[in-house]
């Protein structure tokens, strides 16, 4: 395809790998915005972790101070929630997969 940039190639061997998988080219984005949407959702897990632990720590040196101890429970809750969130995300891409046949969630991806 000739356009503004002139003619663009994918690099040596990706057209290759897009085919095999049964897809038609332009499905590689797909694969990658899949990839980032994974990426963020574990990024999100692990920063629910850390929070889980900063509140923790936030809660038992509160040493009693209300103040402390409810910024800990505000930091536990919003942590919960965010995890909701990205498990309902996650399982409504699963939902609308199985609508449309397709498999969002564990792409092919072939390779060398």
């Amino acid at each position: 395809m000739l356009g503004i940039f002139g003619k663009i190639l994918p690099p040596d061997g990706v057209s290759q790998y897009i085919t095999q998988a049964g897809g038609k080219p332009g499905d590689a984005l797909f694969l990658f915005i899949n990839n980032i949407i994974k990426m963020a959702g574990v990024i999100a897990g692990i920063y629910a972790v850390i929070q889980f632990i900063m509140a923790g720590y936030t809660y038992i040196s509160a040493n009693g101070d209300p103040k402390l101890i409810e910024k800990a429970w505000a930091m536990i809750w919003q942590s919960i929630l965010g995890l909701l969130v990205i498990g309902a995300a996650f399982t409504l891409i699963a939902i609308i997969g199985k609508l449309t046949g397709l498999d969002p969630l564990n792409p092919v991806i072939y390779g060398p």
